[in-house]
């Protein structure tokens, strides 16, 4: 017998519970419900069989008398689509009363455990389809995390920023300090890079006009992989012309907020054990001040290495002044702020793109964001002056000579855009992989992407 090819109008799993929680015990309603989803336990008990039946939104008991719907030929894991009525077993349990039941796809390789689920961590990662089948905790974080990515939208949207689509393929790359991964372009006949960051053509747009844009998408850098780094993630980065970067502080401040509400209908997270609370104001601290709490702040490149060397920090690939500042950032400073904190001013030679501060051109008007001890992402107040980007690319030039491979490269193209004039601009980049870990609380970035990089198996 061939199998249906369509089940249509099928209510959720969690509509039907819902129609029989007011049921009293033993009581069937009158309405006709249609479900479908997959068998996850079945229990025989004479001329009554009980199927536990799950879809996305839930699980709930079919109660299927023999008498009514013949035998019932089904096996863990199959796929079935069912007719009946919301109902209550005697044991007050919310159900289906089972008047029809067909067989939609016929499982052909045993499930796991159903009871303890799929629980090598590796297996979870590396067959994400059964993750899914088995945890419904997994289930939950990709929920999660998809309406935290609709929410953003609309979000943005309701702020009257514009989305747009840039070239993931880019003839230089650029906005990040990072190593590219690279590829050939046969119809080129030209090495291509993939996109590190999505900023110098989101801000080619400021100069063309649309004043407030944003991008949703994949980067990918060619780094190693932790509990926060994966190879291809998700930013989400935005622009705002005739804003600076507090404007922007007081945006994330309240994206982040109410991403958290409508979401998880809190801003309290639990994250690594701490409870944080996401609702503004942040803290706001200078970045000097922040690496001077613990004794690290010095323009002394000699001296600053000396000091990490002396808490066993291994600076031997930090070749200049900058990655050893960086470092000491995220060493020190950076797992200790676990409640929202905004860092900002940032020394200008890590942020080629900033610009400086009207007290200090050695700093400039940059801010990162952090909860439960790790970045969440980016800010600027955009440079907007031609011939000063072109000094930065030179002086990031003159980092890749001195041994920094991730130092940030040149684009001309850019530069030119920027001869045209833009406003004053503020950007931003929010982590989206990130954030979901700390709304799900879980630890590993591989636990919030669907499908994480791992080591080819022989």
């Amino acid at each position: 017998m061939t199998a249906p090819k369509r089940f249509p109008d099928r209510d959720a799993i969690a509509v039907v519970r819902t129609d029989a929680e007011p049921l009293e015990d033993g009581a069937t309603a009158e309405t006709k419900r249609r479900l479908a989803g997959r068998v996850m336990a079945r229990r025989d008990m004479g001329k009554l069989v009980f199927l536990d039946l799950v879809d996305r939104s839930g699980r709930i008991q079919l109660l299927c008398p023999v008498e009514r719907t013949g035998e019932i030929d089904v096996h863990l894991g199959d796929v079935v689509g069912v007719t009946g009525s919301p109902a209550k077993s005697r044991r007050g349990e919310p159900s289906l009363m089972v008047d029809s039941l067909e067989l939609l796809s016929r499982i052909r390789t045993p499930l796991p455990d159903t009871f303890h689920g799929l629980t090598d961590v590796e297996q979870r990662y590396r067959r994400r389809h059964l993750d899914l089948l088995m945890n419904e905790e997994s289930r939950d974080v990709a929920l999660v995390r998809s309406r935290t990515v609709s929410t953003i939208r609309r979000i943005l949207d309701e702020w009257g920023f514009v989305e747009v689509e840039t070239p993931v393929l880019q003839p230089r790359y650029g906005g990040a300090f990072a190593e590219p991964f690279v590829t050939h372009y046969n119809a080129l006949d030209a090495d291509y890079y993939l996109r590190v960051a999505t900023e110098l053509y989101l801000k080619r747009l400021i100069v063309g006009g649309l004043e407030k844009v944003y991008e949703l998408g994949k980067d990918f850098r060619n780094e190693g992989v932790s509990f926060k780094h994966n190879p291809e993630f998700t930013m989400l980065e935005w622009y705002e012309a005739y804003a600076d970067y507090r404007d922007t502080m007081d945006r994330i401040e309240q994206l982040v907020a109410r991403t958290a509400q409508d979401v998880l209908g809190t801003t309290i997270v639990t994250f690594r054990s701490h409870e944080v609370d996401l609702a503004p104001p942040w803290r706001r601290v200078k970045f000097v001040d922040a690496l001077d709490e613990h004794g690290l702040w010095t323009r002394d490149a000699d001296e600053l290495h000396r000091r990490l060397q002396e808490r066993d920090v291994d600076v031997s690939q930090d070749p200049t002044w900058a990655k050893l500042i960086d470092h000491a950032h995220s060493h020190f400073v950076e797992p200790n702020l676990i409640q929202p904190t905004i860092l900002y001013d940032y020394p200008v030679e890590l942020s080629p793109f900033a610009r400086a501060t009207d007290d200090d051109p050695s700093l400039v008007e940059r801010f990162e964001y952090f909860a439960g001890g790790m970045e969440l992402g980016n800010a600027f107040s955009e440079i907007n002056d031609a011939e000063e980007q072109a000094h930065r690319f030179a002086f990031q030039e003159r980092e890749r000579a001195a041994g920094d491979a991730e130092a940030e490269g040149g684009d001309p193209d850019y530069v030119e855009a920027l001869s045209y004039g833009m406003p004053p601009t503020g950007g931003i980049g929010l982590g989206i992989d990130r954030l979901a870990m700390l709304f799900t609380g879980k630890d590993s970035i591989r636990d919030v992407v669907l499908f994480p990089a791992l080591r080819l198996l022989n």
